[in-house]
C-alpha cells in the first residue's frame, strides 16, 4: 500500500465514507490535487503514526480548530471524535479547556457547534 493508500483508509474510517466520497467526488480541476495532498500528507504521513493513538489526535485536534476558529471543520472533527470512542462528556472536558487557553468566545462558538453536532447524531 503507498501512503495514499494509507491515509485514505484512515481518513475515510475518521471522518467517515460518506463525508471522503463527497469530497473526492466533488473535486474539481481547482481541488483535485489538495484533496490528494491532504489525503496523502495529513492522513497518510501524521494520523498513521504510531506515537498516538485516534483518540489523542482528536483531543488535539479539536483544540487545534478552536484555537484558530476553523468552525466548519470543527464540526467535521467532533463526529470524528466520537467515532474515534471520545465520549460527549470528553469532549466536553476538552472545550471547557481550550475555554481558558484559547479563550471564552472562541469556547462558546465551539460549544454551540459541538450542540448541534451531538444533536444530529
Amino acid at each position: 500500500m503507498t501512503r495514499y493508500d494509507d491515509g485514505m483508509e484512515v481518513r475515510r474510517e475518521v471522518l467517515g465514507a460518506e463525508h471522503v466520497d463527497r469530497a473526492t467526488e466533488g473535486a474539481t480541476d481547482l481541488t483535485r490535487e489538495f484533496q490528494e495532498l491532504i489525503t496523502e500528507y495529513a492522513w497518510g504521513s501524521v494520523w498513521t503514526r504510531p506515537g498516538l493513538d485516534r483518540r489523542s489526535r482528536s483531543l488535539i485536534t479539536l483544540t487545534a480548530l478552536v484555537a484558530r476558529g476553523h468552525h466548519e471543520e470543527l464540526a467535521m472533527h467532533l463526529r470524528a471524535a466520537l467515532r474515534n470512542g471520545l465520549t460527549m462528556d470528553e469532549i466536553k472536558e476538552t472545550l471547557l479547556q481550550t475555554a481558558i487557553y484559547c479563550g471564552v468566545p472562541d469556547a462558546n462558538t465551539a460549544f454551540r457547534i459541538a450542540q448541534r453536532v451531538f444533536e444530529d447524531e
